[in-house]
């Protein structure tokens, strides 16, 4: 696969390989990619930095702030699809290893959600020093991925272990991973996210605590797969900013399954986790109800099931995922509802556990098919939530 429209962040640090990285810029936009490159101060002294803004067609960047401005490294490490630090010298691996701050590649490294991939670049002895040694260890414990040293003639004239690949080879390696990790490329998902709003009247409505976490991780972590996801979102704060989710804001039930209907006839997989709510008024007052002594009394009729109704029309290539939230008989409502709803697998949260449910960062769930045991997961965060549901999903469509 080419690089076509992966954003990559180039983080270049001090080390006398970065006289390579305008080649590799290069390389990375003639695969197709968006290259935005940082630089340290001391690789300044090995590369110019006019030569990187020139083949990236991007200003380079080196400080947090430059007296009149401020790099946003939150927005960097949200905008890149990938994060490659090239090369890595022995002083800034240590520096990832151990969470020192104190420059803008350390801040953006320390705010990227995307995969990092680091290529060091340093002498053999300082490449086999057990302290190297440890600190590549423990980036790669945070889930980093290590481009292969080189073996060659190095700075100091000695031939050895510790060059930095060559911009070919980090090429092959980008394009590999992203290959492997995203076996939903070319398929379409459906996620609902988010509570909705049944009117009562223009300023008051029916609605719930949901604020749409869950949902939206699903959404990114599918997107990450390789597929594009339709993300229908009800009426919250929260958002994605992940290039592969496109977002389609809702407020009521009815809008969710309009929508939602829509979307799922060219889609793979769908996920619904909308907090829906199951009523809404009869009637919904044209001005604002003003308050009587005698109380209000709101007569309310059922909101469209969209679980059921795409389990009604599901293709046997589809997969449809739904949630339940239940207080009492966990396991026994949700296993009724996966039948009831021919969904293919239930997410079943209990109020019932610390950290679940509405607000959280955190979630407590447990996953429900047909033809497996239930698969109780520990508490925890809705990212990593996400990623199990996802896997989840690709062990079905695997098994099908």
């Amino acid at each position: 696969m080419s690089l076509t429209g992966k954003k990559i962040v180039l983080a270049v640090t001090g080390s006398i390989a970065a006289y390579k990285t305008p080649q590799l810029v290069r390389l990375l936009v003639k695969a197709g990619a968006e290259v935005k490159v940082l630089t340290t101060r001391a690789a300044a002294d090995f590369v110019s930095p006019l030569s990187l803004a020139t083949v990236s067609k991007h200003p380079v960047l080196s400080d947090v702030s430059d007296g009149s401005t401020w790099n946003n490294h939150v927005e960097l490490g949200l905008w890149a699809d990938v994060m490659l630090i090239a090369p890595c010298s022995a002083n800034s691996l240590a520096k990832l290893a151990n969470g020192i701050c104190d420059n803008l590649v350390c801040a953006v490294y320390l705010s990227a959600r995307c995969p990092v991939f680091v290529a060091p670049a340093m002498d053999e002895d300082m490449w086999k020093h057990s302290s190297t040694q440890n600190n590549l260890n423990k980036i790669r414990s945070y889930g980093n991925h290590i481009i292969p040293v080189g073996h060659g003639e190095l700075a100091s004239g000695l031939v050895g272990e510790g060059r930095m690949a060559e911009p070919e080879d980090m090429i092959t390696f980008l394009t590999d991973f992203l290959s492997a990790t995203q076996p939903l490329k070319g398929k379409k998902a459906l996620v609902t996210a988010g509570p909705t709003y049944e009117r009562i009247d223009p300023v008051r409505f029916i609605g719930n605590f949901s604020t749409g976490k869950m949902g939206i991780a699903i959404a990114e972590v599918l997107a990450d797969k390789g597929a594009e996801v339709t993300l229908v979102l009800g009426p919250t704060s929260e958002r994605s900013q992940h290039p592969g989710v496109q977002t389609v804001r809702i407020e009521s039930a009815k809008e969710l399954y309009s929508e939602s209907t829509k979307a799922f006839e060219n889609a793979d997989i769908a996920v619904l986790a909308a907090a829906v709510a199951d009523y809404r008024p009869e009637q919904m007052a044209t001005e604002k109800i003003k308050k009587a002594e005698s109380g209000l009394s709101i007569s309310l009729t059922k909101t469209e099931d969209t679980l059921l109704s795409l389990g009604k029309i599901k293709r046997p290539d589809q997969t449809l995922v739904g949630f339940a939230l239940e207080t009492t008989n966990e396991l026994e409502h949700g296993m009724k509802k996966l039948v009831a709803k021919n969904a293919d697998m239930i997410v079943l949260n209990s109020l019932k556990d610390e950290g679940a449910g509405f607000g959280h960062d955190t979630n407590k769930i447990t996953l429900l098919t047909r033809s497996e045991a239930p698969e109780s997961l520990p508490l925890l965060s809705k990212k990593e939530a996400a990623i199990a549901i996802v896997n989840h999903i690709l062990k079905l469509r695997h098994a099908e």
